[in-house]
């Protein structure tokens, strides 16, 4: 495979593949990645149906230029493997299958060797990308084997609601913050204790945000299931974005927009990334490799940063512009 395209993945909305009502509307926003779902959105009885809908629809919709994905069914059901081959043999416009449920490299590995048999047998322009979702403990325990798994793997997404379900948490709403996990302070001076909140997924967050960064994957937060709550989907998606995530699940098209914005250089951001690289280029046709800036010292970390942030808005330049990405 050739090296990992550069996708823009702020948004990424989860779309039944059940109910083609739902395809157009998705066609037309403006959601990075749209997500055809064969797994939690359909009922066993309905799986092959689903199958043949999500094929007419990746090739007969106009999906326009962003990338589209497929969930398949989780490895060792009934209908995964027809999922795989039969997806990616008919549909040109398959940009990434999303596999749940990943729990080892094997997993990741089983699938890029099926892509590969059918991409033998049908040559395509660009061979089909891997995303998984990291949704049980053991998957989060193997998240650094699962990233450096395989070259096709282009993304990893924490999947909160199958976790908490594996961990045997009492959450019902998953994405929110949980007030039982919270420890009181020491009294004040009235004797007054204040409630200190914590983040509960902050492990398997770290833990999914780190082995994708070394291995040059794409973390993606998941989903926030309460689309009633659009502070507190904000508030997610600026919690993933702090810790190092590049974009978010929308389960309902109203979540998408936050995400993008979340998860786009602010202009504020982008005119310090201007400044800095302004002034250490100035630094340095002088010898010197740091600079203060406003009574901040600037050097090549700040550079780096830097850069990250104008190649992610010229990436969001070229989607809006109606290229790839």
């Amino acid at each position: 495979m050739a090296e990992r395209p550069a996708r823009l993945h702020r948004s990424e909305l989860a779309v039944p593949g059940i109910q083609p009502r739902f395809f157009g509307k998705a066609a037309q926003g403006p959601a990075d990645i749209v997500f055809l779902d064969l797994e939690d959105a359909v009922a066993p009885a309905a799986k092959e149906v689903a199958r043949e809908r999500v094929i007419e629809a990746l090739q007969g919709i106009d999906w326009g230029r962003r990338a589209m994905a497929v969930r398949v069914n989780a490895l060792g059901t009934p209908w995964v493997l027809r999922d795989i081959v039969d997806v990616a043999r008919a549909c040109p416009r398959l940009d990434l299958i999303l596999l749940p449920k990943a729990e080892s490299a094997f997993d990741v590995r089983f699938v890029a060797e099926l892509l590969a048999s059918v991409e033998r047998e049908r040559p395509r322009d660009r061979p089909v990308g891997i995303e998984v979702l990291l949704e049980t403990a053991r998957g989060i325990v193997h998240a650094d084997e699962i990233a450096a798994a395989s070259p096709r793997l282009e993304a990893m997404v924490f999947g909160v609601g199958d976790y908490s379900a594996d961990l045997r948490t009492p959450d019902t709403v998953f994405g929110r913050p949980s007030p039982d996990y919270a420890v009181l302070t020491d009294p004040g001076a009235e004797g007054a204790r204040a409630l200190h909140w914590n983040d509960q997924w902050h492990y398997a967050l770290a833990r999914v945000v780190n082995a994708c960064r070394a291995n040059g994957l794409r973390p993606i937060d998941g989903p926030y299931t309460d689309y009633r709550d659009p502070e507190g989907f904000a508030a997610s998606a600026a919690r993933a974005r702090a810790l190092g995530f590049e974009g978010k699940w929308a389960i309902h098209p109203t979540q998408v927009e936050a995400a993008n914005r979340a998860f786009s250089p602010a202009p504020e951001q982008l005119e310090w990334a201007r400044a800095v690289t302004a002034a250490l280029d100035g630094a340095a046709a002088e010898g010197g490799g740091a600079v203060g800036m406003d009574g901040v010292l600037v050097d090549l970390v700040h550079a780096r940063r830097a850069r990250a942030i104008m190649e992610r808005a010229a990436l969001i330049a070229r989607r809006e512009g109606g290229e790839d990405g």
